[in-house]
């Protein structure tokens, strides 16, 4: 298990509203206000729980942030109708289609998934299994 995945960002207030959007409706909230963050970025969570924690920030080395090729975030759904919820929130907000809802059955019968790319090109998915 993870404690927390962090992307880098070159937009923060953009991503910040992608990200409030995209993740509602997984039930993650941000817990950091935009104009509060720290050297830790900006926090989501499920309410009720520090851990596991999404984070998105600016890289600390001051550099430019750039997605990683071959790198993607998953984010797990209880129902298939959040994966769908989440997918076009996310295309609602700027992320361009990597791959539309529905079953993926060569990685499992039942894994639902969707995919697309954030508005600064990090790869997501999100997933229901029953």
């Amino acid at each position: 298990m993870y404690a927390h995945i962090q992307l880098g960002v070159n937009d923060l207030a953009r991503m910040a509203r992608f990200y409030d959007a995209v993740l509602h409706p997984l039930g993650l909230s941000r817990v950091t206000p935009l104009d509060r963050f720290g050297p830790a970025g900006l926090i989501w969570r499920t309410p009720g729980s520090r851990w596991p924690q999404f984070v998105i920030g600016r890289p600390l080395n001051g550099g430019p942030a750039s997605a990683a090729n071959g790198s993607q975030v998953s984010f797990l759904a209880r129902t298939p109708q959040m994966v769908d919820e989440a997918w076009q929130q996310a295309l609602a907000h700027g992320a361009i289609d990597a791959g539309a809802p529905g079953l993926r059955a060569r990685y499992a019968p039942d894994f639902y998934a969707a995919y697309c790319l954030d508005p600064e090109g990090h790869k997501l998915c999100f997933v229901h299994t029953g």
